[in-house]
């Protein structure tokens, strides 16, 4: 299902319009942008989102808060459940205007899903702009996500990084990875510093890391998820893992939405008809 050209329509009268859609794995959604906020959210699988110049990977823990305007592409690992809230330009005014992953909290996830089967909410009902000052202010006051990769920008740093992502259980050192992008080690972990704030030691850890939370939220066990991600030891991983992002794997292991997940049926509110 292709999301088209976004026309600007938030002028229409509603506040939040809403898209539930279910993508197989590696479905892609091209580059787009919409004239209205849009809270990415999954209740199953990874969804791997872009801009310019960084990746957030989004587990059913996390979503993206992308404010009007802001061109993106979106990857699907995993069958991915997509479940996402588009804002009217009038409910966007106090949230971030940059792009930014957040926690989704159990009442965040359950409000996402109610608005969902309402599928648009009209500021002229009593009961809808109740709900939709709630949505802001849950999105205001979420706590960031971590899943989020600062992108390189030159093209040798560009090929190392689709290598670490594509290879996250290569053991490969970090001077074969030089000569396959065309120069030395020294420059290359020059670059990655320059351009994405972090070594690219620490950018390759992180993408592994990633990558298993990936294989978690996909049903793996953490040892099937620590050997995918390059590491003999479940201990060490675990151990680097929490290092990372503040919580064990047990964290994002088996995190799909159920419940009331499954009662919102694939549909979509249009906001650009």
């Amino acid at each position: 299902m292709g999301l088209g050209v976004a026309q600007d329509k938030t002028g229409d009268g509603f506040d939040v319009r809403s898209l539930a859609v279910s993508y197989r794995d590696g479905f892609t959604i091209g580059e787009h942008l919409h004239p209205w906020g849009q809270l990415v959210y999954g209740i199953s699988g990874v969804m791997r989102v872009s801009t310019a110049d960084t990746v957030w990977f989004v587990p059913p823990t996390c979503a993206i808060w992308l404010p009007p305007r802001r061109t993106h592409r979106i990857v699907m690992q995993g069958d991915v459940a997509l479940r996402t809230l588009y804002l009217a330009s009038g409910r966007t005014r106090d949230l971030q205007d940059e792009v930014m992953a957040l926690e989704v909290s159990p009442l965040l996830r359950e409000l996402i899903l109610h608005i969902l089967r309402l599928s648009m909410l009209d500021p002229r009902i009593a009961e809808h702009d109740k709900l939709a000052g709630v949505l802001t202010d849950l999105i205001a006051s979420a706590p960031p996500g971590k899943l989020r990769l600062p992108m390189p920008t030159d093209p040798r740093a560009c090929v190392a990084a689709q290598w670490f992502q594509t290879n996250p259980s290569e053991r490969h050192d970090l001077s074969t990875v030089a000569r396959r992008c065309g120069c030395s080690l020294r420059t290359l972990q020059r670059l990655f510093v320059r351009q994405t704030g972090i070594s690219m030691e620490a950018w390759r850890q992180k993408v592994r890391l990633i990558n298993g939370v990936g294989c978690l939220s996909g049903g793996s066990n953490v040892t099937e998820a620590a050997l995918a991600c390059g590491y003999d030891s479940t201990s060490a991983f675990i151990a680097v893992f929490k290092k990372q992002f503040g919580v064990t794997p047990g964290r994002y292991s088996g995190v799909s939405a159920g419940g009331g997940a499954v009662a919102v049926q694939d549909r979509c509110v249009r906001v650009y008809s």
